[in-house]
């Protein structure tokens, strides 16, 4: 290739492009672009320039530039105005090669947005929606819904640039924000046709209002925090911070224990975690804190503890935890592959589901168990061995203090053992 291609950036309004840029759509003899496109740019391109609309053949223009280039042409793509904002460019880049690109970028409708608003735009969050339609949030969904990367981009500072399309409308970010009940929490301002004569600009709105449409296509919708992120304790909460099953009958593992296991987990911000047996949700709450782009998937076999498994999710505004009420293995066979495991209970079935998390689970990834019980610990810990990975034992003795009198003593906490084993390569 002994030239590149130009994609020169446009905007609907007759904005002065670069010269240079004016000079590449004169030479070009095969243009690229929307029908739009081509006719907004009909004005600068040599008579007998081809035409060749790309609406519904976006996977093709590379080859066909390739194929231009032999034939001794000189194509040109046309874009909207930054070509590396959200359109076409990475995608040539990633096909061509950026080396092999000449990028005339034009203003981006992020930037007309912000100014419109008054706010700097340097560490905005650019999510886009405009694609097939991804479906409704629903409370609890896991990273297989479709808007699950905005609900993830969401937890952070911001702000955020949405750019939405037809089947997956402002309405449905409203929505999710409604069903998340974080609605509060945002400021949303809705653009519509940006640089086009019919242009709108609609800001302050509240996430019922945008519920409501219609809306002008193309458009976009900008989030800013009315209220800064929360900052909560990762892990190591307090028992009471959470809401059990009473008398004595609520299953929750104790602060120690706690932390010992999600310690021996290995959780990285990016981990995908199965806690089976979930008891009052505090295992799989507290991980799910840490592993802020990962996700947890629970379940829990006890009504009641589901229930209020639920209920601390609820209060504790963790969105990256899907809990489920059944027994396992059930249900198991329609999650993900795992990079670590919990099990807290086994409901009886504690040697099958040994083998089947050590068969799931990706290469080097974890599995912690805790146990009560003698005869349980001595099940998993000959499954283990005949396991023949990597594998160890943790006894867990903590004492608390407790007053007496004017004084303090320390009463025992019940025995538990841990157990972990550790996946190898592949």
């Amino acid at each position: 290739m002994t030239k590149r291609c130009p994609v020169v950036g446009l905007l609907p309004d007759p904005s002065p492009l670069h010269p240079l840029a004016l000079r590449r759509l004169k030479e070009a003899t095969l243009v690229i672009g929307s029908q739009e496109q081509l006719t907004q740019a009909a004005p600068w391109l040599a008579p007998k320039a081809r035409r060749y609309d790309l609406l519904g053949r976006l996977q093709s223009v590379p080859e066909v530039i390739e194929a231009a280039w032999k034939k001794g042409e000189t194509p040109l793509v046309l874009a909207t105005g930054d070509p590396f904002c959200q359109g076409i460019g990475a995608y040539l880049a990633s096909r061509l090669g950026a080396q092999n690109l000449e990028i005339f970028p034009h203003l981006s409708v992020i930037q007309l947005a912000a100014a419109q608003i008054g706010l700097a735009w340097q560490g905005v969050k650019v999510v886009s929606l405009h694609c097939a339609d991804l479906g409704e949030w629903a409370w609890g969904a896991d990273p297989r819904n479709g808007l699950y990367p905005l609900r993830q981009a969401l937890a952070g500072p911001g702000p955020w640039a949405v750019f939405t399309g037809p089947a997956n409308g402002p309405d449905k970010v409203a929505r999710l924000l409604e069903r998340e009940g974080i609605a509060d929490e945002f400021a949303l301002h809705l653009f519509e046709r940006l640089q086009y004569p019919d242009e709108r600009a609609r800001l302050h709105l509240s996430a019922f209002e945008l519920s409501q449409g219609p809306f002008l296509e193309p458009n976009l919708l900008w989030l800013t925090r009315l209220t800064p992120p929360a900052s909560p304790q990762l892990f190591g909460l307090a028992d009471q911070a959470y809401q059990t099953r009473k008398p004595e009958k609520g299953l929750i593992t104790k602060r120690e224990v706690r932390c010992l296991a999600l310690g021996l987990l290995e959780l990285t911000e990016e981990t995908w975690l199965w806690d089976i047996g979930a008891g009052s949700g505090s295992v799989g709450l507290e991980a799910a804190r840490i592993c802020t782009k990962g996700h947890v998937w629970a379940m829990e076999k006890n009504a009641e503890d589901y229930a209020i498994a639920l209920k601390n999710r609820q209060a504790m505004r963790v969105f990256n935890y899907s809990l489920f009420h059944c027994k396992a293995p059930e249900g198991l066979e329609t999650w993900p592959d795992p990079d670590a495991v919990f099990i807290g209970g086994s409901g009886g079935e504690l040697r099958g589901l040994i083998q089947l998390v050590l068969r799931r689970l990706k290469p080097q990834g974890r599995l912690a168990l805790t146990f009560v019980t003698l005869e349980n610990l001595a099940l998993a810990q000959a499954e283990l061995k005949a396991w023949g990975g990597d594998w160890g034992m943790i006894q867990s003795q903590a004492s608390r203090s407790q007053p007496i009198l004017k004084m303090h003593r320390f009463a025992a906490e019940h025995p538990v053992w841990l157990l972990w084993a550790k996946k190898g390569e592949a």
